[in-house]
């Protein structure tokens, strides 16, 4: 490995682990739970399986390659490593996300897709999906996140989670934050007896995903 290269590792490693000790303080993860990766090259650097993220060190970066082998690192990889590298195979994801937030596993056990209640469902490219449960670091997983992930960058995990991806690790943290406050936010508005949320038009999210392609400093 080259020395910029590994300067280039020793950086994406130490964003990864600050973004995975945020899950745990932003409340989307309890203990060892959910999982970060963030791909640097041809390397996927990824959390190891069931260390406690305050414990990683620079000595603990884990890196694997597209078909799973291991590159570097003496931590065995997270139990999730499929359904990382399934969406790194089919999109040009530079990191992805994975957490058990309260409110989107809530939401991921009573719909098949959360209704288009805030205009920022439309920065993922709609309303998120439900992934079909199967067994948790399965190939059956990874195949049904990719079935709800066609044409969006984040969907739920039926009783399990969510798992969001983007170009970079601060954009794939962002929706997932996003994502579990939207599902607050339907929760909170459902719960009212008598009362139904009004929900966004398709038309009315196509004209927000304009307008979100022009958001912020360019």
């Amino acid at each position: 490995m080259t020395e910029q290269r590994q300067d280039a590792v020793e950086r994406a490693w130490g964003d990864l682990v600050a973004a995975a000790r945020r899950t745990v303080s932003d409340g989307l993860v309890v203990g060892t739970s959910g999982n970060v990766s963030v791909r640097v090259g041809g390397t996927i650097l990824v959390t190891p399986s069931g260390v406690p993220y305050g414990r990683l060190t620079p000595r603990d970066a884990v890196g694997v390659d597209l078909d799973g082998e291991r590159l570097f690192g003496d931590l065995a990889p997270t139990s999730e490593l499929p359904m990382h590298l399934a969406i790194y195979r089919n999109t040009c994801a530079g990191a992805v996300v994975h957490t058990h937030a309260v409110h989107a596993t809530a939401v991921s056990t009573l719909l098949p897709e959360l209704p288009p209640i805030h205009y920022m469902a439309a920065s993922m490219g709609g309303p998120a999906r439900v992934a079909r449960y199967a067994p948790y670091g399965s190939d059956e997983l990874a195949e049904n996140m990719l079935h709800a992930l066609r044409e969006r960058t984040a969907c739920l995990l039926q009783n399990h989670g969510t798992i969001t991806y983007g170009d970079t690790l601060d954009q794939a943290y962002d929706r997932t934050a996003q994502l579990e406050w939207m599902c607050r936010l339907w929760l909170t508005a459902s719960a009212i007896p008598g009362r139904e949320p009004t929900l966004l038009s398709g038309p009315q999210l196509r004209e927000a995903e304009e307008r979100l392609r022009g958001y912020g400093q360019g």
